[in-house]
This record gives C-alpha cells, sequence and structure tokens, in this order.
C-alpha cells in the first residue's frame, strides 16, 4: 500500500505550489492552517522552512494578500488571502496540470511504439 511517505520528493515540489493555491481559495488562513490541509488531503506533512518561502513568492508575485490577525487567546496570525491574479493562476495551472496527468496517464497506458528503422 502506498502512504504519503513513499510519495517521491521532486513530484511533492512539482504539486505544491498547485495544492497551496487551491487551499487558499477556500478562503483566508494562516500557515500553520495550510499545512494541516496539505497534510489531510494526503501530501504529507510540509515544513515551514517550504511553505512560508513559498506563501512569500506568492505575496511578492501579487497571487496572495496578507493580514496580520489576533490569535484565540495567543499570539497574532498573518492570514493569506487569494487574489484576482490568485485565482487566475490556479485555474490556468489546474488546466495545465489536468492536461499534463491526463497526457502522463495515456503515456504510460499506452506507452508509444518504438519507431522501426
Amino acid at each position: 500500500m502506498i502512504t504519503t511517505q513513499d510519495w517521491p520528493a521532486e513530484w511533492l515540489r512539482g504539486v505544491l505550489e498547485l495544492c497551496v493555491l487551491r487551499v487558499l481559495a477556500d478562503g483566508p488562513t494562516y500557515g500553520y492552517q495550510i499545512s494541516a490541509r496539505l497534510a489531510s488531503g494526503g501530501l504529507g506533512t510540509v515544513k515551514g522552512g517550504t511553505l512560508y518561502p513559498l506563501l512569500k513568492r506568492f505575496e511578492e508575485g501579487g497571487r496572495v494578500q496578507t493580514e496580520w490577525l489576533p490569535g484565540d487567546g495567543g499570539p497574532g496570525r498573518k492570514y493569506y488571502t487569494l487574489t484576482d491574479h490568485g485565482r487566475e493562476v490556479l485555474a490556468e495551472r489546474s488546466a495545465q496540470w489536468r492536461a499534463f496527468t491526463q497526457m502522463t496517464e495515456t503515456m504510460l497506458e499506452h506507452a508509444p511504439q518504438k519507431e522501426q528503422t
């Protein structure tokens, strides 16, 4: 049986941006909550050293807006909200991902025949 720990690291790096954008599409949230959603979705643990630089790039690229809000009885949290540009990127990349995975599935199921010379 395959577990989340069995995914090759390069696959996870390849899908992380898209999956984080998808989590953010559900509404404003903070880093720990994003990481928890990714884990519960089957991607395994995404460490802060991976997640927060990605969120910073999203902010710099106009894909998210940020806001500090007080915590429930604790320190404040930085909330991330997907922008219109972020939604456009999510839609575009989702379509690309679906096409890519469909092509990959076709390739795996029906590998092209070796050309004869």
